[in-house]
């Protein structure tokens, strides 16, 4: 069993309960984030409250949490012409990806992240991609990241393991994993502080801090209202 992970950290709620889902299994955890000029930048601040957040509201938890990094990307938001670097419209193009996709994005983040890891000696890198509630992002799919797994390894000349808790599950049971893993203070965090809204919004809802209509918060919404009908059928049952 590997003894440290380095977490993707965006300081949104899949990144969060990845974040939770690693230091339920590892002695020690450390965890990255990049600032790529993303048109969310909220989600930068949300990252830091958490991460100071955490040691508080998860003592077992705290004693594993190491170092942060966070990484200035800033060429790859000057190479994308996207949604999320660039002030436009969220549509859906002739490739039928939305422009929301960031090209190349989950494989920079992936390769800078081992190379972190290369020279902290850690062999795990966990990160919230997820085939199930996405938006076709092939960055984002079990195949793209087994096959990054292969070359990381391969050009580092060291065993990396991507793991990946969300890869199968939607953003209802995204919430029920965080409920398990750190019951009502995790799913308290989650509501209070991620962030998620591609628009940058903080307006408070019941299922977390966003303008309730762009790509991020429809998932978001959707999948909490799913998870409390689920929750509410269980507790009747």
């Amino acid at each position: 069993m590997h003894q440290s992970a380095l977490v993707l950290f965006s300081g949104g709620q899949d990144s969060t309960t990845c974040l939770a889902w690693a230091l339920d299994r590892y002695e020690r955890v450390e965890t990255i984030g990049f600032d790529y000029r993303q048109r969310h930048r909220p989600e930068l601040e949300a990252r830091k409250r958490i991460l100071k957040l955490f040691p508080d509201a998860f003592p077992k938890w705290g004693k594993r949490l190491g170092e942060d990094h966070l990484l200035d990307l800033g060429l790859l938001g000057e190479i994308s012409e996207t949604a999320l670097t660039r002030e436009m419209e969220f549509q859906v193009k002739e490739s039928k990806l939305p422009n929301t996709f960031v090209p190349g994005r989950n494989l920079v983040f992936l390769t800078i992240a081992a190379a972190v890891a290369y020279r902290r000696g850690i062999p795990v890198l966990v990160g919230g991609m997820c085939e199930t509630d996405f938006s076709g992002y092939p960055d984002c799919r079990d195949d793209t990241l087994k096959a990054l797994q292969v070359a990381l390894g391969l050009g580092m000349d060291v065993r990396f393991t991507i793991e990946t808790p969300l890869m199968w599950i939607d953003k209802a049971q995204t919430f029920a994993l965080a409920e398990e893993l750190g019951g009502r203070a995790l799913l308290e965090i989650i509501a209070e502080h991620t962030h998620t809204c591609y628009l940058g919004n903080r307006e408070r809802h019941d299922w977390g801090p966003g303008c309730g209509g762009c790509p991020a918060c429809r998932l978001r919404k959707d999948g909490h209202a799913r998870w409390r009908a689920s929750r509410a059928e269980r507790k009747s049952a």
